[in-house]
Order: structure tokens, then sequence, then C-alpha cells
């Protein structure tokens, strides 16, 4: 099975395949049990959030990994993969800069590194 890091990668890569924008990485395990890390990235249509979703999906299964759970796709404006220790989000713009999920989760890192 591939290493935390390599899946990343493949996630990161099957975005920028499909031409998704603002691919971000986000260290969120000090933070929450839930995951270590979230993924997001953008699509400028629905089309496009759903082939990016497809795409890593695909990357992740020819790594031996298949999501254990995914929500969104039916509506694609905002899809949620979860890999375990990696869980994808992929927003149309429109949603991602309406819930502004990259500005709370560092705005959390911030407020950690203020304590340390």
């Amino acid at each position: 099975m591939a290493n935390l890091q390599e899946q990343i990668q493949a996630i990161t890569q099957a975005c920028q395949d499909k031409k998704a924008s603002d691919i971000d990485v986000l260290p969120v395990g000090k933070m929450t049990s839930l995951t270590e890390y979230f993924v997001l990235a953008s699509g400028n249509s629905t089309a496009q959030v759903d082939a990016i979703a497809d795409a890593v999906i695909e990357k992740m299964e020819d790594l031996g990994i298949e999501p254990s759970h995914r929500q969104g796709q039916r509506e694609a404006r905002w899809i949620v993969l979860d890999f375990g220790d990696v869980i994808v989000h992929i927003f149309h713009r429109e949603e991602r800069d309406y819930y502004g999920l990259e500005r709370l989760w560092k705005k959390d890192q911030e407020d950690d590194h203020e304590e340390d």
C-alpha cells in the first residue's frame, strides 16, 4: 500500500490532470482525529468537479485504495472523498468561496502555533 505522501501526490496529480485550480493540502491531524490531511481543489463547472473526483478515485484505486465514503457526486457542487488519512474536498468555485473551508482550518493552525 502507498504511504501517505504517495497518496497525496497521486491525489494532487489527478487534480492537476483535470485542470483543477487552487489545489491546497492542509495538515489537520493535530486539530482533528478524523484525518491527517485535507486536500482541497476547485472546478469551474459541475462537469469538471465530477471529472476531478473520478480522476482522484481512479488514481487512488491504482494504488489499491478505495474511498470509504463519498458524498456529493450527484450534485457535483462539493464532492467529499474519504480515504482515511486523507479527505479530499472538490468544490465548484462558488461553493469553495462561500464555505471558506481553508480559512477555518488555517485559522485553527495559526491559533495552535500561537499556543506553542
